[in-house]
């Protein structure tokens, strides 16, 4: 008997159901969510009760791991960014010392500016406007450029978050 697609998924769902907790599953699904999501959906994709649901979403918010917003009466969930955000930070922090975090910065840098002079703009949007549908290298190009000033953004973050931590040591 040939198995299908749906099949496997049920399969997976029920591992993931016998191998954690309410809350694991919980903290996953809100690990993941960058947007607002009702408790719900949320217990829709955690395979959890409503009721469970939202008790264990208070306590992440209650935590700090999760925020709310408000949509009319409902109210949603999603992982706390800043919080995602110091996270990496203090891992990079971590990871790598001094001097690799101002080569690493030193190298971004001149990666941002080969974008820009390659396409004679200053920044991701600039050429996101200027990109036609069917350029698939400038597009490409965008999204790495984009990720490349973001990680720039968490590098410099991480630098200054060392610079800090040994300032209040002294």
């Amino acid at each position: 008997m040939t198995e299908t697609w749906d099949d496997i998924n049920e399969q997976v769902k029920a591992d993931w159901k016998d191998d954690t907790t309410p809350f694991e599953r919980v903290y996953e699904i809100i690990e993941q969510t960058h947007e607002g999501q009702s408790a719900a959906e949320i217990a829709d994709r955690a395979l959890v009760s409503e009721p469970t649901a939202r008790r264990h979403c208070k306590s992440l918010v209650n935590t700090g791991f999760a925020e709310t917003e408000q949509d009319g009466q409902t109210t949603l969930y999603k992982r706390n960014s800043d919080r995602i955000l110091m996270s990496r930070i203090r891992e990079l922090r971590d990871e790598a010392n001094r001097t690799e975090l101002l080569e690493g910065i030193k190298d971004m840098k001149a990666e941002i500016r080969g974008y820009e002079e390659r396409y004679d703009v200053v920044s991701p949007e600039e050429l996101a406007q200027q990109l036609d549908a069917g350029e698939t290298e400038g597009w490409d190009d965008l999204t790495a450029w984009r990720t490349t000033r973001q990680n720039l953004a968490v590098a410099q973050a991480a630098l200054a978050y060392d610079e800090a931590s040994h300032q209040l040591a002294v």
